[in-house]
């Protein structure tokens, strides 16, 4: 099975609220830096206020489902993207780099949550399906 299929497979599995709200409340904690894109959010004042962030969490949850509709047009990531790209890129001005460190977050909470079902080779897929998913989204800057 190649990777794209056991993403699409274990992505079924996932709580998009939970997991996608919990992976944005790491991004913000383990990278500080990025709450700056953040402002509107309310209170991000310590790891505590962003873990119980309303907005933080919703955030999460949308960003969780976007790369859930990416997974439907893995053969086509940067045209699925663009908008989103040109949108991160002219008007939020996100570091691309963020994008990267957020799917490394992802996988953390994968593994914290799904523990043996997230094998080496799950884990395999995942990288290779988000850092696909970062080049897309970054696809905007170059």
């Amino acid at each position: 099975m190649g990777y794209q299929e056991i993403v699409v497979a274990f992505f079924g599995k996932i709580d998009a609220k939970k997991i996608g709200g919990e992976a944005l409340v790491r991004l913000l904690v383990v990278y500080p830096w990025t709450q700056r894109y953040f402002a509107t959010f309310g209170n991000l004042g310590s790891a505590e206020a962003i873990c119980h962030n309303a907005k933080v969490l919703a955030h999460g949850e949308k960003v969780l489902n976007s790369i859930g509709e990416g997974l439907k047009h893995l053969d086509n990531l940067k045209g699925h993207y663009a908008k989103l790209s040109q949108y991160h890129s002219e008007k939020l001005h996100v570091d691309p780099a963020n994008f990267y460190r957020f799917g490394d977050v992802l996988i953390v909470t994968l593994a914290a949550h799904f523990h043996q079902e997230f094998t080496p080779e799950v884990q395999c897929a995942f990288q290779t399906a988000f850092c696909a998913i970062g080049d897309a989204l970054a696809k905007g800057y170059h």
